[in-house]
């Protein structure tokens, strides 16, 4: 956070010239840092013991510092794409997205180069807010993180440098969804410390063994509460927000929206039911495997009928929301490390894929290189074209279809046995045919790639190489995580200890 100020110091006084730099190496070093640090205090956490900082509002335990990791690993990954430019130095955002699309005065500032570089800044508020999700102790300090981590996607949504206003509609929509959410989130909190006189997790837990005939205020905090978490994750029926926002904002945001947000949310959503509802299994569960049924089944049959390739990975997402839901709902220690490493997996695979969007493109009949090519007829003959993006995006189609020897299939595999343990094996057998089925869409894609002609009018572009990397670090962990998941998933073992 003190580095997101900075950033904010480094716009208002520092030369337009050295700007872009400047955010760069400040993001760049903050998130390194911030993730020596989370390394650091799992060492002193293993040593020492779990503890409550900030009179409690802030909760340091093992479950705590893994989620920060996994979120900061995300981010670091995401900023490489969000840096990168094109080799006409173009980047992903608008010269200026206070500027009316299609105005002289944004034309005039897209001829002279200008760069947005308040992006940097507004990506490291919102990494304060997904770094404090997960250790949040109460629920005001829970809403406040939410906040933090939201408003700064609001504005991000809406910073596309091209389809301006397909762009601004996304932000739109996605505020006026969330500020819906965060209503709800609110008449959930203030329904719980009805029941409990407490914000504090651990005393709304308390009271939960001795109050008697108060019983629909706390089942109804807990369900608005729910509302406003299953809406970050995109779960069904409040979902209408993802394709939409997923299409309309700058493709590399829309990576780190879809792996940081994912990460943090359901963190979070973990310590609120396993701190606050571990004895309400009964009266949770025709909700919640109605939600998880729902989530698994749009997100499977509409993931099927999309043509644009972000509108399919936003489905994607949300079946797979609907697959993590299963672990987080098991109430079992193994479905938090599951839900944990099913997270980094669907992390990575996820940046890489829309790092690897960011590079193919549509070209006029003149030969310019224009936006992305989001069509998926566009994508065919990739793998003839530009055979090292078509095997790294093969790679992340495959780990999201969940085959051996890929993270998704381990996450998928632990997450389905922590829901078979909680005994929800009615999800687990419908999450494993809609799995099936949505493997149609992803090796739909592949056959484009590698089976069919290449298409006219789409190309690759050249980069100044960051997205080519964080392209080949998700590429390994991709693999790393399917072929040797033993030591993570030890580690994340040690994760599945809660402190109230």
């Amino acid at each position: 956070m003190g580095a997101a100020v900075l950033g904010v110091l480094v716009e208002a006084f520092a030369p337009r010239s050295t700007r872009r730099a400047t955010q760069v190496t400040i993001t760049s070093l903050a998130l390194s840092g911030a993730l020596v640090a989370v390394v650091w205090r799992w060492t002193v956490v293993d040593s020492d013991g779990a503890q409550e900082v900030v009179g409690g509002q802030f909760i340091e335990d093992p479950f705590t510092l893994i989620a920060q990791g996994v979120v900061l690993v995300a981010a670091l990954l995401a900023i490489f794409v969000i840096a990168d430019r094109t080799q006409t130095k173009e980047g992903a955002f608008a010269s200026s997205a206070a500027a009316r699309p299609g105005s002289p005065e944004e034309r005039e500032l897209t001829r002279a180069g200008i760069a947005q570089t308040e992006v940097y800044p507004l990506v490291l508020f919102s990494v304060t807010g997904m770094l404090a999700f997960p250790a949040a102790g109460d629920l005001l300090t829970l809403f406040i993180a939410l906040e933090v981590l939201s408003l700064p996607l609001y504005i991000l949504s809406g910073m596309a440098r091209r389809k301006r206003l397909i762009s601004q509609e996304a932000a739109l929509k996605y505020f006026l969804l969330g500020a819906f959410s965060s209503a709800f989130f609110l008449m959930g909190l203030v329904l719980l410390y009805g029941f409990s006189g407490s914000v504090r997790f651990s005393e709304v837990a308390s009271v939960t063994t001795q109050t008697v005939g108060m019983d629909w205020l706390l089942i109804g905090g807990i369900v608005l509460v729910l509302i406003g978490l299953l809406f970050k994750v995109g779960a069904v029926p409040f979902h209408a927000w993802t394709p939409d926002v997923y299409q309309g904002a700058p493709t590399p945001i829309t990576g780190f929206m879809a792996a940081g947000t994912k990460v943090a949310a359901f963190a979070a959503m973990i310590r609120f039911l396993y701190v606050i509802a571990p004895g309400m299994e009964a009266d949770l569960e025709v909700l919640l495997w109605t939600i998880i049924i729902l989530t698994m089944l749009v997100g499977t049959v509409m993931g099927i009928v999309q043509t644009d390739i972000k509108r399919m990975l936003a489905y994607s997402s949300i079946a797979h929301a609907g697959f993590v839901l299963i672990a987080v709902t098991s109430f079992e220690a193994s479905g938090i490390s599951a839900t944990l490493f099913y997270l980094l997996a669907y992390a990575v695979a996820t940046i890489g894929a829309f790092a690897v969007v960011t590079l193919v493109r549509e070209k006029d009949s003149l030969g310019n290189v224009t936006g992305e090519a989001t069509n998926l007829k566009a994508w065919a003959g990739l793998g003839k074209t530009n055979p090292g993006l078509a095997v790294a995006m093969l790679i992340f189609l495959l780990s999201f279809a969940g085959i051996p020897l890929t993270g998704g299939f381990v996450g998928k595999f632990s997450a389905f046995a922590a829901g078979i343990e909680g005994g929800a094996w009615p999800l687990v057998l419908i999450a494993v045919l809609a799995s099936a089925a949505t493997a149609f869409f992803y090796f739909r894609l592949i056959v484009l790639m590698f089976f069919e002609e290449p298409a006219e009018g789409t190309t690759t572009v050249g980069s100044e190489g960051m997205s080519l990397v964080a392209i080949v670090l998700c590429a390994v962990a991709t693999i790393a995580l399917g072929v040797v998941p033993g030591p993570v998933l030890e580690l994340f073992e040690q994760a599945a200890v809660l402190l109230p």
